[in-house]
Parts: structure tokens; C-alpha cells; sequence
């Protein structure tokens, strides 16, 4: 099996990819990497140029971006169930990855920054509204127990990360169908076992 290295920092999205890793249940290097100083390393720069984490390295294969990370160990290691099985798990997989990838990534950065979105500028945003796009994923999570319907998939750790710490830290208001979603996701033995590694990491 090809070696797989996974570069983070405790404090970024690799927190999301963490999960994933945990999820599929292989083996895999850990590379813990400083903002300042190793994440714009030469070396680290080979790997993504843009200096950013989490990123893995699986063999001669590099994947950056975090929905495409999650993408890539779902199909590599199928094995794990986390990727999808019939066409319509594939399509809702896809149109919500892609959706928490745009729109609710996007979202969730202007609530952090409280950047006001007016009626005119909605219309050269991915995201158009942002409080129209936590509605529709409030309704999605809703739709079904996970994502893409009966199963939880890669879809499920990408949008719920994004969720949770939206929640969490006070940038989306709390819903009820947000905090049913996440009892449902977050108690998962992977997620605990993620969550215990990257605070070990913190101290």
C-alpha cells in the first residue's frame, strides 16, 4: 500500500480531513506544520504553493482543498462505504459537497467577517444570500438522516464540519434541524477519535 501523508495544523480544516482519515481506517504519517514558518517552507511550497493546509500526499499523488481531499479517500478506499453507491446517492453527493464547497463555505465566510450583503451585490455572490443558503441547507439536512439519504458519507464530514463550527462558534444561529443533524454525525467513533488527536495536538 502506498504511503499516505497527511499535512495539517490542529487549528485549520485539517481538522475536517482528520476525520476523513479516521472514517476510512488506514494507515497514514501525520506532518504537523507552523503558519509562519514550515507551512511556507520550499518543501511544503512542492506540495501546495499556496502555502495552506490540510493536504495529503499518497504516493507519488498530491490532493489539496479539503472537499477534494474528502472526495479522493472516499473513491480510493472504497472499503470504508464512504463514497457513493447509486445514482441518486451520487448526485445528491456531489450537488451538496460542491454546494458546502461554494456557497455555504462562502456563507460562512462573510457571517465571520460580518461583511453585510446587500440586495444588489447578491447577485455577483456564489452564494447570493447568505441566510438563503442556510436555509436550504437546513432544509437538506433535514431531507434525510444524512446528506445523500439513508447512508452518512464524505459529504456528511465536509458539510457537517462546516456546520458544526459555524454553530459552534456563533456564525449561524442554532437550528433545529441543525443540532438534530449534528447528534447524528458528531458522535461518530472516527469524529471522537479525530477530535482526541488534533486537541492533543493544541496543548
Amino acid at each position: 500500500m502506498s504511503q499516505l501523508t497527511f499535512y495539517t495544523n490542529p487549528m485549520s480544516r485539517g481538522r475536517i480531513v482528520r476525520w476523513m482519515l479516521e472514517e476510512i481506517g488506514v494507515a497514514y504519517e501525520t506532518k504537523v506544520l507552523d503558519y509562519a514558518t514550515t507551512m511556507k517552507s520550499a518543501e511544503f511550497l512542492a506540495i501546495n504553493p499556496m502555502g495552506k493546509v490540510p493536504a495529503i500526499k499518497h504516493g507519488s499523488a498530491v490532493v489539496t482543498e479539503t472537499p477534494a481531499i474528502c472526495a479522493y479517500l472516499a473513491e480510493t478506499f472504497p472499503d470504508a462505504g464512504l463514497a457513493p453507491k447509486t445514482n441518486e446517492e451520487r448526485a445528491a453527493y456531489y450537488r451538496w459537497l460542491f454546494f458546502a464547497a461554494g456557497p455555504l463555505e462562502l456563507a460562512l465566510s462573510l457571517k465571520m467577517l460580518k461583511i453585510e450583503v446587500t440586495a444588489e451585490s447578491e447577485k455577483s455572490l456564489g452564494c447570493g444570500n447568505p441566510q438563503t443558503t442556510l436555509d436550504v441547507i437546513a432544509q437538506a439536512v433535514s431531507a434525510s438522516p444524512y446528506i445523500c439519504g439513508e447512508r452518512f458519507t464524505a459529504a456528511d464530514v465536509y458539510i457537517g464540519s462546516h456546520i458544526s463550527f459555524g454553530t459552534r462558534f456563533g456564525i449561524f444561529e442554532e437550528r433545529p434541524e441543525f443540532t438534530a443533524y449534528l447528534e447524528r454525525i458528531l458522535s461518530r467513533p472516527a469524529k471522537l477519535r479525530a477530535e482526541e488527536l488534533d486537541n492533543a495536538l493544541t496543548v
